[in-house]
């Protein structure tokens, strides 16, 4: 029946990585590249569709939007901003001097008083004929064009909303658009070449299994890829690390992830997904540097290369480095098309460290909205899948297993299909959201701050051993994480929370394994993954998809279903 069994070991081994296509999708970005690349191609994760002569306008953000500034919210803001600029004063530079931090009506004095200066004559907007653009060529569309904006994914999953362009069929369609377009014109492979090459995708941790499904098909029917096989990206992190087992943290663009992995599996009790990351604390920065009377006063969070330049703003200026006291002078470049390229002096303060702290107090990061947590549910039921993890386990008692493979792999599925008895009283459980009810939202406004999430995930862990085991390898990963100094914040938040029993447990926090760019690391694993021997168990073709559907996915998936 399958072509996977029928190609031995030895015809796999010889099955070129570069003929192995990853992908790993982001609510900002998208990664794809074959196996044997050193780095992926890495595009805004967006299309740019014309829009039809009285056609409605839509337009993701580029950002997560700011919600209205009332005057509570304001209030909320400010006196989280406080809160964090006292720590930050009681805390002890490197030379046993107290910090001391500038008021921000010194710095907004010195920034009202920075005028722009011009630089050069800056080129027109590009011409634009086509009625699709895909990717990075985005930024390039004058706004006043007739186009509408679409980003697939937000906050880690499907963008499903009701305007526009929001139903499932029109995401995978912006999915198809987006990804065969980076492989036909950037890695340069016709589609109907496809048929010849394998593809690994990566998922979320917290996954809809219905969108597993439409992602499959898309993958083997409608991009025609031969074989392909999905990941969940806290597994694709350990072996991007070559770390076995590891609490991994990814900090995204638009989410925060938590996921206990253990020898390649994720333990479904400790996935958390926080809906925020480095999007939101780009707009906590631009709060606070508007504050402060910033220099470049057209800044609108609506244009596209507005935001790309606080992102960069974010990436250059933010660190968690107390050494760093008082105003320090920085100069950025505002290059619009159709306009001069003006030179900006900003003076900046504590904001460049009280912004990235926002991951640890959330309420700085309600100014793009109230955020939620998802866990993952644990009682599936989907009519195409009965054989779901309740059904095994109740069946693996009768049978008495003699693959030990299949005896391990039958004890990880008894241990997820049953509640844990010791992690369920702190959950409050609001709603279900999507499919069969796979993901569950706690209570409104129950956000988690990086560090309690960490120690919630770990706590969910099955057994003391495994707890421990997390406790000494703490792997964070994701494009959120590049700020100098935030693993040692980290560090010393959970030091001080380390339950007492596992204190003798040396905490260690990994940032750049092997120094690979954290925010490719999870890229990078599934590529190794996909290379491995093993790997041979893992293809699903597209006459077994054709045939058996979600069922073959349950049984070949290298996460527990």
């Amino acid at each position: 029946m399958s072509s996977v069994q029928d190609t031995g070991p030895e015809t796999f081994q010889q099955f070129p990585s570069n003929r192995i296509i990853v992908i790993h999708p982001g609510s900002f970005y998208v990664r794809i590249g074959r196996a044997s690349d050193l780095l992926p191609v890495r595009q805004l994760h967006c299309i740019a569709r014309k829009r039809r002569p009285e056609g409605k306008i839509y337009r993701d953000s580029f950002v997560p939007p700011s919600v209205p500034k009332t005057k509570e919210l304001i209030e909320e803001l400010e006196e989280c901003r406080l809160q964090i600029s006292h720590t930050l004063q009681s805390c002890m530079q490197s030379n046993g001097a107290r910090r001391y931090a500038t008021p921000p009506q010194q710095i907004a004095a010195f920034n009202r008083r920075s005028l722009p200066e011009a630089v050069s004559d800056g080129e027109p907007w590009p011409q634009v004929e086509c009625d699709i653009i895909i990717g990075d060529l985005v930024l390039d569309v004058d706004p006043e064009l007739p186009y509408n904006i679409h980003f697939p994914y937000k906050r880690g999953d499907f963008n499903i909303h009701s305007e526009v362009g929001g139903s499932i069929s029109s995401v995978l369609n912006d999915l198809y658009t987006i990804w065969s377009s980076i492989i036909e014109y950037k890695l340069g492979i016709a589609l109907i070449e496809l048929v010849k090459y394998r593809c690994v995708l990566l998922i979320p941790d917290i996954y809809n299994r219905s969108h597993l499904k439409y992602l499959m098909s898309l993958l083997l029917r409608d991009l025609g890829f031969g074989d392909c096989f999905l990941v969940q990206e806290s597994v694709g992190a350990t072996f991007g690390a070559g770390i076995g087992s590891a609490c991994v943290v990814d900090i995204g663009d638009q989410k925060t992830a938590i996921s206990c992995v253990e020898d390649g599996i994720s333990h479904k009790t400790t996935r958390l997904r926080m809906d925020y990351g480095a999007g939101d604390v780009c707009q906590a920065l631009s709060w606070m540097f508007h504050k402060s009377a910033f220099p470049y006063k057209d800044w609108n969070e609506n244009i596209p290369r507005d935001v790309i330049l606080m992102r960069n703003l974010y990436h250059d200026f933010c660190h968690v480095n107390l050494d760093v006291c008082g105003p320090q002078e920085k100069t950025f470049l505002v290059d619009h098309p159709g306009d001069i390229v003006n030179k900006y002096t900003l003076q900046v303060g504590d904001e460049c460290i009280i912004s990235p702290l926002a991951l640890f107090y959330t309420d700085l990061l309600k100014i793009t909205g109230i955020k939620t947590t998802k866990i993952q549910n644990r009682q599936p039921s989907d009519p195409e899948d009965p054989f779901d993890a309740e059904f095994l386990r109740e069946t693996g008692r009768k049978k008495e297993v003699v693959d030990p493979s299949a005896a391990e792999q039958q004890t990880e599925t008894a241990n997820e299909a049953q509640p844990s008895t010791n992690t369920e009283e702190d959950i409050v459980v609001d709603t279900l959201e999507g499919g069969p009810g796979d993901i569950v939202t706690l209570a409104p406004g129950q956000v988690l701050s990086l560090d309690a999430a960490i120690l919630q995930s770990i706590d969910r862990c099955p057994n003391e051993e495994l707890k421990r085991k997390m406790y000494s390898s703490i792997l964070i990963v994701g494009g959120g994480v590049k700020v100098l100094g935030l693993n040692l914040w980290l560090q010393n938040r959970l030091a001080l929370q380390i339950p007492y029993a596992y204190k003798t447990e040396q905490l260690e926090i990994v940032t750049s394994p092997k120094d690979i760019d954290p925010a490719s690391t999870v890229w990078k694993g599934a590529a190794v993954m996909s290379c491995l021997e093993s790997a041979i168990e893992l293809w699903i073709n597209q006459s077994e998809w054709n045939k058996h559907g979600l069922k073959v996915l349950r049984e070949r998936a290298p996460f527990i279903w």
